[in-house]
């Protein structure tokens, strides 16, 4: 006989369903209505697209009645947000690059207040000072007014922040290379860097027992390492690890960046005990075996708060947190994946092929034992070999392919971190990520991602950014201001040992 809890929660289990189902009834009812109302407006084009943009984008009121001037109806942001959500991905192009360029700034007001500007310098300080700030006010876009409008409206942050992504694929597929795309690009960014600041965040754990949405989106977002079912994901956020996650009143129920953490007694090497390992399922915490935190995976969830600091600020704050429940804890780390290196290294493979140049990468006995190891012919069909090998996970099953890949690997791997530089930095993000935070590059992993994905990605190298806290302010500002990488012995050994390799090939041909 079934008991009585049970047929109470299954009770309840049917009403909520029953609940969601016509809470999702109502919501398709309301967006078909939404499409019915605009689909003349869209059908109209461009037409339709400015009749909608002059009504809702309210003039730029005077400077004189800047405070005084009434806010415009709730209405005019909700039909703002209807009509854009109506729109296909096409439409959406032409409707912002409408909105920026035509309700953007007034560049003749700001052309006569700037030669207004030049004309008071000879005047009081006081004149000068009411000058730049009609200059300051005059630079407003109109449209930044109608998204200080729609932030105010349910729902309208997660609108402006989806908006903005939208953008950002403008820019990046190249659909428009408009300067008032960037500018509205940069305006978005300069209000959901405000709307978003520290204080406005909250700090959340996630455990087993946090609401389902959260625990599914929490699985939904994690980019680094894929949970594979919700066995894995109880793992994660389960003894002997942490889950952590920036939440915003504006967006309820919307992880905006989520950090797993695992407590080890020493700092990680592999992301297979991490990810794969089932023996702490339902194990209690042994205090004394945790000493070190590493983080393992960060994931932004919302691309539109690209460029936003987050990431960053969630480390530091959950470094404290850390120390508040373990004070004995000592040691912080990443266990870091390095997108882009086998991208990277093909490319110099091949370049260095079409050049002649392929013992400014491995040395003349390297060569021959790879040679021999991949049964190839002398010459440039090395490289050729060596290519067609790393671009399949074959040769991680096998020992001697791993023994003597591995010297070689992690030296080129060593470079690409510490020596590939994009205007200065680092060009790996993660690695200009945490040398921002002044975390120092301290240790490079070999076979420490053992996945396919880990293989095709980076040969299955990973890296560790070790954070010494009395050391990361320092880092950081030599990192930000000279440019200047903080790396362990070890990673400076496999530079070394790269550029000497280099050196010596460029003597030979000297010769």
């Amino acid at each position: 006989m079934t008991s009585h809890p049970v047929i109470l929660a299954f009770r309840s289990s049917v009403r909520c369903w029953r609940h969601r189902a016509l809470l999702r009834v109502a919501l398709e009812a309301s967006d078909v209505r939404c499409r019915r109302r605009y689909s003349t407006h869209i059908r109209g084009g461009v037409s339709g697209m400015e009749e909608i943009l002059s009504r809702v984008v309210a003039p730029l009121p005077s400077y004189e009645t800047r405070d005084k001037s009434p806010p415009p109806p709730e209405t005019n942001s909700l039909e703002f947000m209807y009509f854009y959500k109506s729109l296909d991905k096409e439409d959406k192009l032409s409707f912002l690059t409408k909105l920026s360029q035509d309700f953007g700034v007034d560049h003749k007001s700001v052309s006569e207040l700037a030669l207004k500007l030049l004309d008071t310098q000879i005047r009081d300080l006081a004149t000068i000072l009411l000058a730049e700030d009609r200059l300051r006010y005059t630079l407003t876009p109109r449209y930044k007014q109608l998204f200080s409008h729609i932030c105010r409206v349910e729902g309208g942050v997660k609108f402006l922040v989806d908006l903005r992504a939208d953008v950002l694929e403008i820019i990046s597929s190249k659909a428009s290379d408009s300067p008032h795309i960037r500018d509205l690009n940069g305006t978005l960014k300069s209000l959901l860097s405000e709307w978003f600041s520290v204080g406005l965040l909250r700090l959340e754990r996630i455990t087993w027992q946090s609401p389902c949405e959260i625990l599914q989106k929490i699985s939904q977002y994690e980019a680094v390492h894929p949970v594979r079912n919700w066995t894995d994901l109880k793992r994660r956020v389960g003894p002997y690890r942490r889950c952590y996650a920036f939440t915003h009143a504006a967006m309820p129920g919307e992880p905006l960046v989520v950090l797993h953490v695992a407590l080890t007694e020493d700092i990680s090497d592999n992301i297979q005990g991490i990810v794969r390992e089932f023996a702490t399922l339902d194990s209690d915490e042994d205090v004394n075996k945790i000493t070190s935190a590493i983080f393992y995976s960060i994931s932004s969830t919302q691309a539109g708060l690209q460029g936003v600091e987050l990431g960053n600020v969630l480390i530091k704050r959950v470094v404290r947190e850390l120390q508040s429940e373990f004070p004995h804890m000592a040691q912080f780390s990443s266990l870091s994946p390095i997108p882009g290196f086998s991208t990277w290294l093909q490319g110099l493979l091949s370049q260095c092929r079409k050049e002649g140049r392929a013992f400014d990468l491995l040395s003349e006995e390297e060569w021959k034992e790879i040679q021999h190891a991949t049964d190839s012919t002398p010459g440039t069909p090395t490289v050729d070999s060596l290519r067609k090998l790393l671009s399949s996970n074959e040769w991680m099953r096998s020992e001697r392919l791993c023994r003597v890949l591995e010297p070689v690997l992690m030296r080129l791997c060593a470079w690409y971190l510490y020596g590939e530089k994009r205007r200065g930095y680092a060009l790996n993000p993660v690695a200009n990520f945490h040398l921002q935070n002044g975390a120092t590059m301290w240790r490079l992993n070999w076979r420490a991602d053992t996945s396919p994905r880990g293989v095709a990605n980076s040969c299955g190298i990973m890296v560790n950014y070790r954070y010494f806290l009395n050391e990361t302010s320092k880092n950081s500002a030599l990192y930000l201001q000279n440019k200047v990488i903080t790396a362990s012995d070890q990673v400076l050994g496999f530079v070394s040992q790269f550029q000497k390799i280099s050196d010596q090939s460029c003597l030979i041909l000297c010769k």
